[in-house]
This record gives structure tokens, C-alpha cells and sequence, in this order.
């Protein structure tokens, strides 16, 4: 096996390791080893999907029926409605082209992707009843401003859900119903403002909860019931007090949630987020085996550098972003699923596709390099037909020629066989996608790197009330206030992505005051962007137990058992996405067992 080897990153100029195991995964996929480090990757990956920005007012370029798509009104691209895209129509065959050997590859195939039509939103429209303001979904019922999400009924203003119902302004929940202003839950029922939970029910304000039921402001608790900021009540105690709290006021919830997140900061944490692993490292890893350096993974098997895969299993594959679900052998792809194999350098591509390279929107179809929009088709290149010999000659002159006249980008980054696209084949700009959430940049930075930009385009719907005119009380709230037009409390101090305006829709307020809960004041991204704030980076840095024996280093907490270093502090080490300037008390997976379980 070979060694590891130091190498320089093209884009970001600083080193970073290729490891023996690394080498002998791009042996076997037959692929050379990056010029890119694993974060630049990442970033590269992520400028590809746009999760959230949501257009309307344009036009289906085939029946002209006004759609909500994914892409600004003034793309290049060709955009269908996703009936028309899905439909029998039209045929990627009509756009095939041969391959020009006097200009760079990538080069025709961002030409073909000009021209070739593209769904006006990344769904599995056929699988979707009543939930047309979503994007990057399949098998969704009723549910309105819903991303990256599967097997939804009932929810709105969520996003990387799956088997979720009748849950609102919720992030990375599995299998949850009655949630709301949650992030990172799994099968709970009824649950507020909520972090890391699982399996729990009628929970408020409770961070790393595992079996708890009836639980107020509640850390790192296990099994436990009637539980008021970690203090073991009787029932008769946690109800009186349950019905002293207003639920229903937005004075009473926004005082409880500063003293709910001043009271989870004096309690230690453990280094990662996950259970039932081995042989792991990242953040929010569960039942996986042999996976490093990977994020909000779920049944992942020998495998590295995995972002957002949630539906299992996923086996052998490296850099790969979205969504899983049976694949196996994949490289540098991003929202490539559903039982797919040795798939490298596409994006969007689904179901069952196999030995499908720099490819986009390829459906059910194998042996294809570089095609736009084909479906059930073999031995493809630039969407043309050819015989299976034809296909395999021709396929090791590109990757030749790829190599003697690669891509250059405008800030001069090279694109040689074995890179994944370049941002500028991108249809979304670097703060319309995916990334500005997890490596966010100012216009400025985002431009001196050579990515695209999209200004927000300041909105022409007035407000018809402020946030300070709204009634306290969900009580006091009449069913009118769906006709009105809010003004975020966020106007003042308005980033580029505030919407400026919101309303509240009927199904919103029902759920409102079926759970008792006060009308927001914050646009549906800025409740968003408050939400994400409570979710790690996809980054690790080297750390080490903050457990100095008998309390916390900071001596902020104090431990509730004696642990295997006694007196003296911890000296473990591990990598973990706290970062080091955090105030977080970060504890080893030992001594935080210790103190939860």
C-alpha cells in the first residue's frame, strides 16, 4: 500500500494529507488522487445545491405554465416544469452533439447543460400530493416550504426531514410528528424548541434527552419523566408548574428559551454526535462502521468525507454529498441516490444509474460520460449513442484529452480527469446555495474566489402590520392574521437572505394553537438561520476533555461521579466539531458517559 503523502490544495493553497487507505480507494475507482484538499471539496460539491431559494413568476419554456422553480429568472438554462421534464415529450438524444477535440471537455458539457431542459425544481414530482412550494423532495403530502425531505405529511418551513408529520420550522428530524423549532431529533412526539433529542415525548426546551417524557429546560437526562431543568419532580409538581408557564405568550417562551440555553451551556457535551458506530469520526454519525471525517450520516460503511446522507446504507464511496438510499462506489457526487453504483463527478442523478461520470440529471441509465437530462440510456457521451466498443475507445480519448487541455476557470484553477464541476457550471450562485450556510463568505470574498453572486432583490409587498402589533397570546390571535402581511422583526438589522415580509398560512395557524404556541416574528429564513445556529459545522478541529477530574476545566460543572483519571484531568484527545474558541464543555465519550447515563 502506498504511503501517505503531502499534497497542496489548488484552491486554498494549504496542505493536506492523502492517506495509504485514500490512495487505494482511487486505485480501485480508477481515479487520481484530488488537487483539491477535503473542505475545498466539500465547498465545491455544496455550490451545486441550492436547498432553499425559491423563485416564482417564471415560465415553463415547453407548455409556458408559470412555475416555482429553483433557478432565477434570468438563467441561462432551459427550465421545464417538472409534469413536462418527467414527461414523455421530449428526449435527451435530441440535444447529442459529438465531441469537439479543439476545446476543453467540461467546456461542452456546460454548452449541453445550456440548452438541455432542466426540472424547475430538483423533486420526484410524481411521488408529491398538495406540497408544490418544496424543493429536493420525494414523497411529501401537504407540506409547504419543505427541503431535502422524504415520506412528510403535514409540514411546513422544515428542512432534512424524513418520516416526519405535522411539524413546523424544523431541521435534521427523523421519524417525529407534533415538533417545532427542533434540530436534530429522532422519533420524538410533541416536542418544543428542542436539540438532539431522541425518542421522547412532550418535551420543552430540552437538549440531549434520550427516552424522557414530560421534560421543561432539561440536559444530557436519560429515561427520566417529570423533569424541570434536570430537578426530578412528582407529577402533581411538574403539572402545577407546567400550568404556571404560558405556553401561549411570546413574552413567556422568549424569556424561557434565554434561561433554557444559559442553563444547557453549564453542562458538559460530548465530542460527537452519534451512537451505534464503529470506527468513526465527524459529527452526527449513527450506525456506521469505518467512516471518517463525514457529517449528518447515517448506515455509512467504508467510507470518507460523506455530507447529509441520511437514507441508508452507503458503502465504499468518498466525497459524496445527498442522499444515499442502497449506493455503493461513489466519488465526488452530489444528490446522486437510490441504488446507485461507481458513479463518479455527477450531480442530480437518480434512480439506479451505474458507471455514469460528469454527468447531470441522468435517470435509470449506466456507461454515460457527460450527458444532460438522458433517461434509460446506455453507452452515452454528450447525450450521442454508441456501440459498446465505440463508447469505451472513445471515453479513454476524453479522459486523455482531458488531461493535455483541462478546464480553466476564471481564476485560473484547473480542471483535469478526476476533479468534480467547476463552480461555474453551477446554475446557483455561491449565497443562493447550500454552502453559505455551512463556509458562509461576504460578497466581496465570495467574488475574489471566483464564485457567482446574486444580490436579493428587495421585495414590493408592504406590509400590512409589524411584529409589535401582533398579539402576545396565541389566544388572542383571530383567524384574520392570515390575510395580513407581517413585517420581520429582523428588518433593521436585515441581512441579504431576510424575507422582509411574511405571512402566516391557515395550516401554520392551526398548528399554532393545537400546540399552544405564539406567532412568530421572524421571516421563515430568519427563523432558519437562528435555527442552524445550533447545529455544529461540518469542520473538526483536534481537541482534547475539558473533564479536569472532579469539574469541568472552566469549573462551570461539576462531575456527579468519580471517573478513571480520579483527580487529575482527562488527557484524552479526539477531533470534534467544536471548534477550540467555543464556550462549550466538551467532554470524551467516557466521561461524559459518566455524567449522563
Amino acid at each position: 500500500m502506498k504511503s501517505a503523502e503531502d499534497s497542496i490544495c489548488q484552491n486554498c493553497k494549504q496542505s493536506f494529507i492523502i492517506e495509504p487507505e485514500d490512495f487505494a480507494f482511487y486505485e480501485k475507482m480508477n481515479v487520481p488522487p484530488p488537487t483539491w484538499c477535503p473542505e475545498c471539496r466539500l465547498i465545491r460539491r455544496l455550490a451545486f445545491d441550492n436547498l432553499r431559494t425559491i423563485y416564482s413568476g417564471g415560465r415553463c419554456v415547453k407548455c409556458e405554465k408559470g412555475i416555482i422553480t429553483s433557478l432565477p429568472p434570468n438563467t441561462e438554462r432551459t427550465v421545464y416544469c417538472n409534469t413536462c421534464w418527467w414527461g414523455d415529450s421530449w428526449d435527451g438524444f435530441e440535444y447529442g452533439r459529438d465531441v469537439d477535440f479543439d476545446k476543453p471537455f467540461l467546456q461542452q458539457v456546460k454548452e449541453l447543460m445550456a440548452v438541455v431542459p432542466q426540472m424547475a425544481r430538483a423533486n420526484d414530482e410524481p411521488t408529491l400530493v398538495n406540497s408544490d412550494y418544496t424543493m429536493n423532495v420525494g414523497h411529501l403530502k401537504n407540506c409547504y416550504l419543505v427541503f431535502h425531505a422524504d415520506f412528510d405529511e403535514d409540514c411546513a418551513y422544515c428542512d432534512t426531514i424524513d418520516g416526519v408529520k405535522d411539524s413546523l420550522d424544523c431541521s435534521r428530524l427523523s421519524g417525529c410528528e407534533l415538533c417545532y423549532e427542533c434540530v436534530n431529533l429522532k422519533t420524538c412526539y410533541k416536542a418544543v424548541t428542542c436539540v438532539d433529542c431522541e425518542n421522547s415525548n412532550d418535551i420543552m426546551f430540552c437538549r440531549d434527552c434520550i427516552g424522557c417524557t414530560n421534560c421543561f429546560g432539561c440536559v444530557g437526562l436519560r429515561n427520566k419523566e417529570y423533569c424541570y431543568f434536570n430537578e426530578q419532580l412528582t407529577r402533581e409538581e411538574y403539572e402545577k408548574r407546567m400550568a404556571e408557564f404560558r405556553h401561549g405568550s411570546y413574552t413567556a417562551m422568549e424569556e424561557m428559551r434565554g434561561r433554557a440555553r444559559e442553563f444547557w451551556e453549564t453542562m458538559p457535551r460530548r465530542y460527537m454526535h452519534g451512537k451505534n458506530n464503529e470506527d468513526v469520526s465527524g459529527d452526527y454519525i449513527d450506525r456506521s462502521k469505518n467512516t471518517h471525517h463525514s457529517f449528518q450520516v447515517s448506515q455509512c460503511e467504508d467510507s470518507k468525507f460523506i455530507a447529509i446522507v441520511g437514507i441508508q446504507p452507503t458503502k465504499d464511496s468518498y466525497d459524496y454529498y445527498s442522499w444515499g438510499s442502497g449506493v455503493s462506489r461513489i466519488y465526488e457526487c452530489a444528490a446522486v441516490g437510490e441504488n446507485a453504483d461507481r458513479v463518479k463527478f455527477t450531480f442530480m442523478s437518480w434512480p439506479s444509474c451505474s458507471e455514469v461520470e460528469y454527468s447531470m440529471y441522468a435517470v435509470s441509465s449506466s456507461n454515460c460520460f457527460g450527458c444532460v437530462g438522458i433517461r434509460n440510456k446506455n453507452y452515452c457521451i454528450l447525450n450521442k449513442q454508441y456501440t459498446k466498443e465505440e463508447y469505451e475507445m472513445l471515453v479513454q480519448k476524453i479522459k486523455h484529452h482531458m488531461n493535455d487541455m483541462p478546464y480553466i476557470d476564471a481564476v485560473g484553477r484547473e480542471y483535469r480527469y478526476g476533479e468534480f464541476f467547476p463552480t461555474e457550471l453551477s446554475a446557483f450562485a455561491y449565497n443562493e446555495s447550500r454552502v453559505q450556510e455551512y463556509f458562509p463568505l461576504t460578497k466581496e470574498e465570495a467574488l475574489e474566489k471566483g464564485y457567482a453572486w446574486r444580490d436579493r432583490v428587495g421585495g414590493t409587498v408592504l406590509p400590512t402590520i409589524h411584529c409589535t402589533g401582533l398579539p402576545d397570546d396565541i389566544h388572542d390571535v383571530p383567524d384574520t392574521i392570515t390575510k395580513e402581511i407581517i413585517e420581520c422583526t429582523h428588518i433593521e438589522q436585515c441581512n441579504h437572505e431576510c424575507k422582509l415580509v411574511f405571512k402566516v398560512i391557515a395550516q401554520e395557524l392551526a398548528f399554532y394553537k393545537k400546540m399552544n404556541i405564539p406567532l412568530p416574528r421572524l421571516c421563515f429564513n430568519c427563523r432558519y438561520a437562528e435555527r442552524i445556529k445550533l447545529r455544529n459545522p461540518m469542520k473538526l478541529w483536534l481537541g482534547q476533555c475539558q473533564c479536569g477530574g472532579e469539574k469541568s476545566q472552566s469549573g462551570v460543572y461539576k462531575n456527579t461521579a468519580q471517573h478513571t483519571h480520579g483527580a487529575s484531568p482527562c488527557a484524552v484527545t479526539f477531533q470534534t466539531s467544536y471548534a477550540p474558541d467555543r464556550p462549550d464543555i466538551v467532554y470524551c465519550a467516557e466521561c461524559y458517559q459518566q455524567e449522563v447515563l
